[in-house]
């Protein structure tokens, strides 16, 4: 009996150690070799990823890139879409070693640890979106995903970004993030960096959200005061 018991302390032990997901938010603070507090935060969907880097004391940008992730074992392989430090990355595949457990994420052999932020929760639009259309002057326009201009943004269940940038051409255009929640059919932005105007950090912005068919209707006024209407997609592809 004790034989079996063991066998079935390993078996979980083994298969948790196996299951275990980075899907949801994580984040490092630490200090570079100029002596800047800096902040990194990665968010992890189903099949996409961000990570971002920023000052931890004042919002200010400093870089961000992402694109697809796979896991296998301990080999996590990504494929940069987005580079804003360097656009020749963009299409390139990188793989290294990692140490995952429930609370924290480490590259092996480096003292790059991250700590979970979340698992995708509580939020309520966890994934990556794709900006689908928008109302001008009263009329819905469509948009074409599947172009190479593309506006993504990635949520966990605290955590979101935006990123607008061309895989054709590798061109970064601007991105932003930090916090978020959704609570009674309202979706709150916490900015933590935005790399077009530091001002703007801080800033909280409310929206109404709702969730039609599977589609994001998003509607509210923008950072700089302007009314807007966005319709998001998941991104399949």
């Amino acid at each position: 009996m004790k034989n079996i018991i063991l066998i079935f302390i390993f078996l979980f032990t083994t298969f948790s150690a196996i299951s275990q997901s980075p899907v949801g938010a994580w984040e490092r603070t630490y200090t570079d070799n100029e002596g800047k507090e800096l902040r990194m935060t990665v968010i992890f969907t189903d099949k996409y990823q961000v990570a971002t880097w920023y000052d931890a004391k004042t919002g200010a940008f400093v870089m961000t890139n992402g694109g697809t992730w796979s896991l296998d074992g301990k080999t996590m392989t990504e494929k940069v879409e987005f580079d804003s430090n360097d656009s020749e990355n963009v299409g390139n595949e990188v793989s290294f070693e990692v140490e995952l457990t429930k609370k924290s994420l480490q590259i092996t052999g480096t003292d790059n640890i991250l700590k979970r932020l979340d698992n995708g929760k509580p939020g309520a639009l966890q994934g990556a979106w794709l900006m689908s259309g928008r109302k001008r002057d009263g009329e819905m326009q469509s948009r074409n995903t599947d172009r190479p201009r593309k506006t993504m943004k990635i949520l966990s269940g605290t955590q979101f970004q935006w990123i607008a940038y061309n895989t054709e051409t590798k061109q970064f255009m601007g991105t932003g993030g930090g916090k978020y929640t959704t609570v009674n059919g309202k979706y709150t932005e916490n900015i933590e960096f935005f790399s077009r105007d530091d001002s703007r950090v801080g800033a909280n912005l409310e929206f109404n959200y709702e969730l039609k068919d599977g589609a994001w209707h998003h509607s509210g006024f923008s950072s700089k005061g302007a009314p807007l209407y966005e319709v998001w997609s998941t991104r399949t592809k």
